[in-house]
């Protein structure tokens, strides 16, 4: 799984004169946080050191920490970095969103593919289908994966049918109707329409 690093640069805080000497360096130098999972987080320092930070457990390979157990600048920066957003806390990951490459939070053991608030779709909201710029209007978000899902009428799974094989096998399926119409948030759908099954990745939100 791809993970991100925040930038390595201040955060940005208005007034630090008043911090203990170690608050003020963990605010005020340039540093950048990898999470790593399991409550792990890479920290590269303004002099290009890395250090390891174990936040659970308040313990860094820096130093500071290894000579005179003290709550390192490192420790207090990954702490800093969870409450302004800019890294994710433990349990979490970061990863980029499928379609757009934002940055988003999502638990360590999720699968892919991820995708921003901006991104996720529900049913009833509208979608593009990438092979045809037909608009859709989903009914429903499976979480059933396309090579597990069959199309009857041709015979094969939804990653198998033809106009999806260029999409992962592995992403869950989503149903959606032809044409673009007014479907209920619960997932009602009229009678008359049809609904069609999709990878996850084939379809881009609108």
């Amino acid at each position: 799984m791809k993970t991100t690093a925040s930038p390595k640069a201040p955060l940005p805080v208005p007034r630090t004169a008043h911090l203990p000497e170690r608050s003020r360096r963990a605010h005020t130098e340039p540093m950048s946080v990898l999470p790593l999972g399991d409550g792990l987080y890479e920290v590269e320092s303004a002099s290009d050191h890395t250090y390891l930070v174990d936040l659970e457990a308040g313990r860094c390979t820096c130093p500071d920490y290894v000579f005179r157990k003290t709550r390192c600048k490192h420790i207090r920066r990954v702490a800093l970095e969870i409450t302004a957003g800019r890294t994710p806390p433990p349990g979490e990951i970061a990863v980029d969103c499928h379609d757009c490459g934002e940055p988003v939070f999502v638990d360590e053991d999720a699968a892919a593919p991820f995708y921003c608030d901006d991104h996720t779709i529900y049913p009833g909201d509208t979608v593009v289908d990438r092979e045809t710029g037909d608009r859709l209007t989903v009914v429903d978000v499976s979480e059933l994966r396309a090579d597990a899902v069959n199309i009857g009428a041709a015979d094969c799974t939804v990653a198998e049918y033809r106009t999806n094989e260029d999409y992962d096998p592995d992403v869950p399926v989503v149903g959606a109707v032809y044409p673009h119409a007014t479907v209920a948030s619960n997932g009602v759908v009229p009678a008359s329409l049809k609904v069609y099954v999709f990878p996850r990745t084939r379809l881009e939100k609108r």
